[in-house]
């Protein structure tokens, strides 16, 4: 009988996620950042390894300013999917603007083994050069 009971648990949590997982993107849509912190954590607090949740308040804490936060949110999601693109970039972005340009190097060279051809870490490789003359 407890099968029954642990199938409507798993239900109404599939549920609730979906529905805060909605509601989170239509927040970040209407930029309504400070309610996305709270729905991202709620988010969270269910599912700790959402791989959305953590990609947007990953994204958020860095435009905020707030890397080391930010590079916590996307060493999280890296554990499950350790080659995202888009989260190593902000990752090395994030490293970057702390002045740890040995960690943003070796993000970068992540994501230049996916995308050998990608722009934005190329920049982002010649301004950690830059830096170390």
């Amino acid at each position: 009988m407890t099968g029954l009971f642990k199938k409507e648990k798993h239900e109404k949590s599939t549920k609730f996620l979906k529905t805060k997982k909605s509601e989170l993107k239509k927040l970040v849509k209407e930029k309504k950042y400070d309610k996305v912190f709270k729905v991202g954590e709620e988010i969270l607090k269910k599912n700790p390894d959402d791989m959305d949740a953590l990609f947007i308040l990953g994204g958020l804490f860095y435009m905020r300013g707030k890397f080391s936060k930010a590079i916590s949110n996307f060493d999280r999601l890296l554990e499950t999917s350790s080659y995202d693109p888009e989260a190593l970039l902000l990752k090395a972005k994030s490293h970057y603007s702390l002045g740890q340009f040995a960690e943003s190097k070796s993000c970068c060279g992540k994501i230049q083994e996916i995308d050998p051809k990608n722009k934005e870490v190329s920049e982002l490789l010649q301004k950690i050069s830059n830096n170390h003359k």
